[in-house]
């Protein structure tokens, strides 16, 4: 039985594939917190080694490569987050690594743009984060490329610049929780499934950004990922 309903409703937002023509699909957007430790000490605090953190980001905030986007509300300091994001590609559910690896469809490169002040002020208050994090228009994905062609995750090269001058720059390797590890954990708490995007976590070097910059990052092997931000609305 199909129910109306009281308004109109949007389709999920999607991302392309590589070679692909159909897109996927953007169900949920998980984000990892600390999981460069450069990037920790550079925010003020100690990675928690015991288990992985998560916030999220609502699906609608997804936006596609190659866009602009308004420069938010309520912020005086807006930054960016270069990351490696997971598409997950299988139902997986309390799965051990290997089984959370299999799971994996695809990498893609990622922007998780932040309203820092907000979420700093958050932190010190121990609120959650989510004025900070889950901003309108604030998670900026290039088209997804299969695991398989990518090949295992550790040698490449994550980086970010704005205009043009390089402002992140580490190895996937630097990843305190792998992907395999942070699929398997979230696994516990979620029946992950197609849909499910995983955000990694962001080197050293995150700062802020301004009306009419262009800011672009990239990780060897993945589609680059390229944002410019907008005046104020």
């Amino acid at each position: 039985m199909t129910t109306a309903t009281l308004f109109s409703s949007p389709a999920w937002p999607a991302v392309p594939v590589k070679g692909e023509t159909a897109a996927y699909p953007v169900h949920r957007i998980f984000c990892v917190g600390r999981n460069y430790a450069a990037h920790a000490a550079e925010m003020g605090v100690e990675v928690d080694r015991e288990a992985p953190f998560y916030f999220t980001k609502s699906a609608l905030t997804a936006q596609p490569t190659d866009t602009t986007v308004a420069y938010p509300p309520g912020t005086e300091n807006f930054h960016y987050e270069m990351e490696l994001v997971i598409a997950i590609g299988a139902p997986v559910f309390k799965a051990d690594k290997a089984t959370a690896a299999a799971a994996i469809y695809g990498y893609a490169c990622g922007l998780d743009m932040t309203r820092r002040d907000l979420q700093l002020e958050a932190r010190a208050k121990q609120r959650p984060w989510d004025l900070g994090k889950d901003v309108e228009q604030s998670a900026v994905f290039a088209a997804i490329t299969r695991a398989a062609d990518l090949g295992a995750v550790g040698p490449q090269r994550i980086h970010l610049e704005v205009n043009g001058a390089v402002k992140q720059e580490a190895r996937l390797s630097d990843l305190i929780w792998k992907v395999e590890e942070i699929v398997s954990h979230l696994s516990h708490y979620y029946h992950l499934a197609p849909g499910d995007l995983i955000m990694t976590g962001t080197p050293a070097g995150v700062g802020a950004v301004v009306p009419g910059d262009v800011i672009t990052g990239g990780i060897d092997g993945l589609e680059p990922v390229r944002l410019t931000v907008g005046a104020a609305e």
